[in-house]
């Protein structure tokens, strides 16, 4: 009687009741992934995860776990997965939502591999947001924020990051077939059509 319900939720370390739907969002800078995020939270009832601002929060906060993260990227040190990993856990735990994008996660195969490990939870798929560098360049050079790393070297070095991290982790899902390469080089609402492509059926299926 329900046992094997409650064993799962026991494994799961009584994450969530409800098995939640997580769809990781990776793109190099200015591949335009925010905006598309947005317009998926608009349209389809998602909640946007982002690691970067969930590390801020927790910063902000003055938190013990705040300070020690504070320190550590001071240091030039890496955030270990655990903790952000903790930090996403909360956020999802404590927003009732059940579907969820989490963007700029996994950033390493270690993250992914940690992610699976500490929640129990794989991605329903991964949205790959494919934008060439020149592209890039250009879109986050006019972008104008007075984002003091946006100049054209800071700009090459975040990309070659995060294709030398990045692509592991979009190599083994797409080994999985949880891949969704989506060509970000074209203009939003062309990239959002595709977008839309992608999430109505599975919407409609879950209804």
């Amino acid at each position: 009687m329900g046992s094997v319900e409650s064993a799962k939720k026991d494994a799961n370390g009584g994450l969530l009741e409800k098995n939640p739907t997580v769809v990781f969002v990776l793109g190099g800078p200015g591949s335009g992934k925010g905006t598309q995020c947005a317009n998926i939270v608009e349209n389809f009832g998602f909640t946007h995860l982002s690691a970067g601002d969930l590390l801020r929060a927790e910063i902000k906060s003055g938190s013990e776990n705040g300070t020690m993260i504070q320190n550590m990227i001071k240091e030039g040190k890496i955030v270990p997965s655990e903790v952000t990993i903790k930090l996403l856990q909360k956020a999802m735990q404590e927003n009732g939502n059940d579907k969820f994008l989490i963007d700029g996660f996994p950033r390493n195969e270690e993250n992914r591999a940690a992610f699976e490990k500490v929640t129990g939870i794989e991605p329903a798929f991964v949205l790959y947001f494919d934008c060439p560098e020149e592209e890039m360049e250009r879109r986050l050079l006019s972008r104008n924020q007075g984002r003091e790393d946006d100049n054209i070297e800071t700009i090459r070095k975040r990309f070659k990051v995060f294709l030398e991290s990045s692509l592991p982790v979009i190599n083994y899902y797409d080994a999985k077939g949880k891949v969704r390469k989506i060509d970000a080089a074209r203009p939003v609402e062309e990239v959002f059509e595709t977008v839309k492509g992608i999430f109505a059926p599975k919407t409609e299926k879950a209804e």
